[in-house]
């Protein structure tokens, strides 16, 4: 038994062990911290899975936060995307509850089981010092990079028709969306999208051996803060989209929402504009700037009202395909 216990203990090294070689005193404030957590803990995997949580959860509802009281002022409507349909408390107090109800049965395990998936892959997380900060948004770009192309990919699958009635149709229960509802999906829409976010980290870490998981922290936090504007529902004059002309940001998601369909990337445009996947969103576009801003709610009820038969009538046929080949 004793031999057992040396063998696990040899596997499984404390936090305390695994800093008997570390020089403190050259570490900067967040250096410090960051071990002073793991020593704390004591198990690294218990220290990283918790952290891990907290870190989604704060991230996803202090980003969430603003938005809801934006939504309560009605000074802000002027650039609110949908001026006329703004949700209300209860609608967002339910929204909020499945979100919740899906963090901890889908998400939590997820990230829970991250660790050692990528530690296997030579993911580092407890070790100091951390790497250098442009170290660590060179690998964040390169994973909205690849966040990017697989949501545009596995986001088009998802309106297939049997995926889109049995799946993604959860998520347009908003056709006009809400912070909150950023992640307001099926558990197996949390499951496909989720591989894209914590795909790319994977990757990299595989093929490379070198990546920290403050880089994913980093990365996790952005995508985040983007998922949230996206689906925030407004479009200010200082949004990034207007500074970043490739970004898609909320008036590009909005679309999406309101006619279910076109523009299924994530961050960038660049793949709807290649792919021509955003031809109905430029034509909308045209179409509000040729009319008075007091007409902006019936052209915009009138191309909703049009996407939906569309559709509607698409599903059905991708549907009866699908059904007709199971015969």
């Amino acid at each position: 038994m004793s031999s057992f216990n040396a063998t696990a203990a040899a596997h499984h090294p404390t936090a305390a062990e695994l800093y008997a070689n570390t020089d403190f005193s050259s570490l900067n404030w967040l250096e410090a911290n960051w071990a002073a957590w793991y020593l704390w803990m004591g198990d690294p995997v218990l220290a990283t899975g918790v952290m891990s949580f907290i870190l989604h959860e704060v991230m996803y509802f202090g980003r969430c936060i603003p938005w809801i009281i934006i939504d309560a002022i009605p000074y802000f409507r002027k650039w609110k995307l949908q001026p006329n349909k703004v949700p209300t408390a209860k609608e967002q107090w339910e929204c909020t509850k499945l979100v919740l109800f899906s963090h901890f049965t889908i998400e939590l395990p997820q990230i829970w089981f991250f660790h050692p998936l990528a530690e296997a892959c030579g993911l580092a997380t407890w070790q100091v010092p951390l790497p250098p900060l442009k170290v660590i948004l060179g690998q964040t770009l390169l994973f909205m990079i690849f966040e990017d192309a697989f949501h545009y990919v596995a986001h088009q699958a998802l309106h297939y028709g049997p995926l889109y009635r049995h799946i993604h149709k959860m998520h347009h229960k908003y056709s006009a969306p809400f912070g909150l509802a950023a992640e307001y999906a099926h558990p197996a829409e949390v499951l496909i999208l989720g591989t894209g976010t914590i795909g790319g980290p994977l990757l990299y870490c595989y093929l490379t051996g070198n990546l920290h998981i403050i880089a994913v922290y980093v990365w996790v936090t952005l995508r985040l803060f983007q998922a949230v504007d996206a689906h925030s529902g407004y479009d200010f004059p200082w949004s990034l989209q207007h500074i970043i002309p490739f970004w898609s940001g909320a008036d590009h998601h909005d679309f999406h929402h309101m006619a279910f369909t076109n523009c299924y990337s994530t961050s960038f445009r660049w793949l709807d504009f290649m792919f021509g996947t955003d031809d109905k969103y430029r034509a909308y576009k045209k179409r509000v700037a040729a009319v008075p801003k007091a007409d902006r709610a019936k052209v915009e009820q009138a191309i909703l009202e049009q996407a939906e038969r569309e559709g509607i009538a698409a599903e059905k046929e991708a549907e009866g395909r699908w059904m007709a080949g199971k015969k």
